[in-house]
C-alpha cells in the first residue's frame, strides 16, 4: 500500500508571533498523552529551519525575514516533490502557514502537467502580497505566492528591489508562473481578512463556504460541493489551519478568531474532504502551545489528524484494490 509520510515543518519565520515552531511538537505530546502510537507509525522528514534568524534584525518590513523564508520554502518544496516520486503521500505538519506556497510548488513540480485544486480550510484568506500587507508576516502572503497576484490595483506598499526579488523567486518556486488558478481555490470558512483581500477575492470571484452556509449544509454537502468546483483539477490539496476553529476551541494558535468551527465539524469536514481518491497532500499548520495552558489547541488538533489520517490510510486500502 502506498505510504503515508510525515513532514515536519518547524519554520515560524512567517508568523507574527513567536512559538509556532513547536507545534509540530506539541502534537507529538498530545499524542503521548492519548497512549496512541501514532508517531511510531509514520516514517517522519525533518525539513531544515532557519529559526535562528529571528534574532537577527529584519531587513525587509512588506515581506519579513523573506530571505531565509525563499531558503526554507526550497527545502520544503523539495521534501514535498522527493515524497511524491517515491510514490508516498506527504503529510504536512508544519509551524506557520507560509510554507503552504512550497507544499503547492512541491506538488506542481512533480506533476508540472496536471490541474491543481487547493482547498484552504482557515480563519484568514492568506492573499496578501508585500504590496498589500498590513503586517509584513509572511503566513499572510501563500496564496498570493502560489496564484501569482500581487494585488497592484490596491497597492499600499513601496517594497525594495531586495524584496521583489526574492518576492518573485518565491512566486517561481517549482516552475516559474502561477500553481493554480483562482477557480480551482476553494475557501472555507474564512473570516477574518483586509479590504485589499476582500477587493482581490471579488475581483477574481473565489469561492468561500462561510459559516452559517457550512453549518446549514453540513460537511459532506459542502465536500460534494467543493469537489464539484473542482470536477476539473486532476489533483487536490488540503491546507488546514487550526484557526479555522472557533476561538473557544483554538487558544494555542498565533491568531485565534471567533465565529469558526468547533471540532466534530473539523473532525467531519477532513473526513469528508480526503475520501476523496485526487488528494495528493494534507497539511496542518499554526499550532502555538506557547500561548495554550494546557496543551488544548494540540489535543484537538491530534484528533482531527488522527480521523485525517484515517480517511487517507482507507482511500489508499481502495486505491490498491481497485489498481489490482
Amino acid at each position: 500500500m502506498k505510504r503515508i509520510k510525515l513532514l515536519e515543518v518547524r519554520s515560524e519565520l512567517g508568523a507574527g508571533t513567536r512559538g509556532a515552531s513547536m507545534g509540530p511538537d506539541a502534537l507529538r505530546v498530545a499524542c503521548l498523552n492519548k497512549g496512541s502510537d501514532y508517531f511510531r507509525r509514520f516514517n517522519s522528514v525533518v525539513v531544515p529551519d532557519l529559526n535562528h534568524v529571528l534574532f537577527d534584525k529584519n531587513h525587509f518590513p512588506f515581506a519579513k525575514h523573506i530571505d531565509s523564508i525563499y531558503t526554507v520554502q526550497k527545502g520544503i518544496a523539495n521534501a514535498v516533490e522527493q515524497t511524491l516520486r517515491f510514490g508516498e503521500f506527504p503529510l504536512v505538519l508544519a509551524g506557520d502557514h507560509s510554507s503552504a506556497n512550497a507544499t503547492i510548488a512541491g506538488i506542481k513540480a512533480t506533476y508540472p502537467h496536471k490541474t491543481l485544486g487547493v482547498v484552504w480550510v482557515d480563519a484568514h484568506a492568506d492573499i496578501h502580497s508585500p504590496y498589500t500587507t498590513p503586517s509584513g508576516n509572511m503566513h499572510g502572503m501563500p496564496l498570493a505566492a502560489a496564484l501569482g497576484q500581487d494585488n497592484l490595483s490596491h497597492q499600499r506598499n513601496i517594497p525594495d528591489p531586495e524584496t521583489t526579488f526574492f518576492w518573485k523567486r518565491l512566486r517561481d518556486l517549482g516552475e516559474p508562473g502561477p500553481k493554480l488558478t483562482p477557480d480551482h481555490l476553494v475557501y472555507v470558512v474564512v473570516r477574518d481578512t483586509e479590504e485589499e483581500e476582500n477587493a482581490i477575492i471579488d475581483a477574481l470571484g473565489i469561492r468561500n463556504f462561510k459559516l452559517p452556509e457550512f453549518r446549514a449544509k453540513g460537511p459532506r454537502q459542502v465536500a460534494r460541493e467543493i469537489y464539484e468546483q473542482l470536477r476539473f483539477c486532476d489533483m487536490v490539496y488540503i491546507s488546514f489551519d487550526v484557526d479555522s476553529l472557533d476561538s473557544r476551541f483554538s487558544k494555542g494558535t498565533g491568531t485565534p478568531v471567533e465565529l469558526g468551527l468547533d471540532v466534530p465539524e473539523a473532525m467531519a469536514l477532513c473526513r469528508a474532504l480526503l475520501e476523496n481518491d485526487r488528494v495528493v497532500c494534507f497539511e496542518m499548520v499554526e499550532i502555538n502551545p506557547t500561548l495554550d495552558s494546557e496543551n488544548t489547541m494540540a489535543k484537538n488538533a491530534f484528533d482531527i489528524l488522527e480521523v485525517a489520517t484515517e480517511a487517507i490510510e482507507q482511500r489508499l486500502r481502495l486505491d490498491e484494490v481497485v489498481s489490482r
